[in-house]
């Protein structure tokens, strides 16, 4: 799919996916993975997140940032979260990987689903000409992209390895350790919710969120919405 798209005359194509959305607690997180002609093909075993155990992502890391033109993870924390709300986190979290390349500049970007997370609707049409930042890169949205899309895969890879990893180390700090987030990354799981029925949130909970309704909702990627 990358290859088409340089053939049509978009040289820098960088790829985005999100984790985190639908946990009750931590970060939302985005990966982005840049690539243009130089790169190759993609490290073999490439593929969405979700499909592949821990081992599998934390020894594809060092190849996707071999491969890659540019690459960065960004997060929205909670308390963002809480302000701002999810979506609005998550275009910051994007925001923030993308700054994490440095002088790449992508050409299009290509997200995962079909809704244009990353483009600031204040920037969007009439309201893109009223003096302020400049908008965003162009966007393309692809159903399935995580499948179809390698730079897309590799992203999620990234940012997964890097929010599981952050949420590990959340769950070695004392006021934490009931949760099981090394186990559970923050999503609502049956030890997590039993911890928040006794104990209640934690600085790192998504307060604006409904967690006492959480607190019955089975585990899983899409989570609670709020």
């Amino acid at each position: 799919m990358e290859r088409t798209l340089q053939r049509e005359g978009f040289a820098v194509l960088v790829g985005m996916d999100e984790v985190g959305r639908g946990a009750l607690a931590g970060p939302v997180s985005v990966g982005v993975v840049a690539i243009d002609a130089s790169c190759r093909t993609a490290p073999q075993g490439v593929k969405d997140s979700k499909l592949l155990t821990a081992a599998a992502r934390e020894r594809l890391v060092p190849r996707i940032r071999r491969w890659a033109l540019g690459h960065a993870v960004g997060h929205a924390w909670p308390q963002e979260i809480d302000d701002r709300g999810i979506m609005a986190a998550l275009r910051l979290a994007g925001e923030r990987a993308l700054a994490g390349l440095g002088a790449t500049r992508p050409d299009l970007v290509l997200l995962d689903g079909n809704h244009d997370w990353l483009t600031d609707p204040t920037r969007v049409g009439l309201l893109g000409l009223v003096d302020g930042p400049p908008p965003g890169p162009p966007v393309r949205t692809m159903v399935k992209a995580d499948l179809r899309c390698s730079s897309v895969a590799a992203a999620s890879v990234l940012a997964k390895v890097e929010r599981d990893g952050l949420m590990v180390q959340a769950a070695a700090e004392p006021r934490h350790s009931a949760y099981l987030w090394d186990q559970n990354k923050g999503y609502a799981a049956p030890e997590h919710q039993d911890a928040l029925r006794r104990l209640g949130p934690s600085d790192w909970h998504r307060r604006s969120w409904n967690i006492a309704a959480a607190a019955t909702v089975v585990a899983g990627e899409e989570g609670v919405t709020p």
